[in-house]
């Protein structure tokens, strides 16, 4: 606001001295001190992220990051919360802020499914706990809900639906019921879907699926 009181701003190539004067950024031209200003492009990506990367945007302990499997032109997002190392599935990147806090604050309550194969014969008292919340850190999950379990003689799969975000969330409620997980896979976040890609592949979201993530 100061800058543009001092004079430093021009609108359309004429000085502009009101804070509150209306900016159509499809058409207006912004500079500042003579140098024009333009809005910031928000892109937005979805990829099916494989095992043995890591979700992180610079990490020299790393050999494979999440953000080499994109072009060199995508390379400055973030990616919207993390899968670990040795999990695999959907994960968004983007540069936009507001979006990243739609899809990862617990208090907008965004689903996301899990497929999961741990060591062992899932005990419907387990299953029940899983539904109602578990312990670790201290700390009790919110209630998930466990669906299309197929138990055999030594693995059991399932899906587990959850909404929180808290590190290693999913691997640490099966460890804190003596459970081992073998394979883990987000399969869905929100209103996104893998559906159609392929293990490494990526692509842009949608306007409309933007949209849906915003309106949360």
């Amino acid at each position: 606001m100061d800058c543009i009181q001092e004079g430093k701003v021009t609108l359309n190539g004429k000085l502009t001295l009101e804070p509150s004067t209306p900016v159509d950024p499809q058409r207006d031209v912004v500079c500042f001190e003579g140098q024009e200003v333009r809005a910031q492009k928000y892109e937005y990506v979805l990829l099916y992220k494989p095992q043995g990367y890591t979700t992180t945007t610079d990490d020299p302990y790393a050999e494979d990051i999440v953000l080499d499997l994109l072009p060199n032109h995508l390379r400055h997002l973030n990616p919207v919360g993390r899968l670990d190392k040795n999990t695999e599935g959907l994960l968004v990147l983007t540069n936009d802020g507001q979006v990243t806090q739609k899809m990862t604050h617990p208090s907008f309550h965004v689903d996301k499914v899990y497929f999961v194969t741990i060591k062992g014969v899932l005990s419907e008292q387990d299953k029940m706990c899983l539904e109602k919340g578990v312990i670790f850190d201290n700390q009790k999950t919110a209630p998930a809900k466990v669906f299309d379990v197929l138990r055999g003689k030594s693995e059991t799969s399932l899906r587990i639906t959850i909404h929180e975000g808290r590190k290693r969330q999913v691997r640490r409620m099966f460890d804190a019921l003596g459970y081992d997980v073998v394979f883990l896979k987000r399969e869905k976040q929100g209103p996104l879907r893998l559906d159609g890609l392929k293990i490494g592949q990526w692509r842009f979201l949608t306007q409309e699926e933007v949209s849906i993530i915003k309106q949360l």
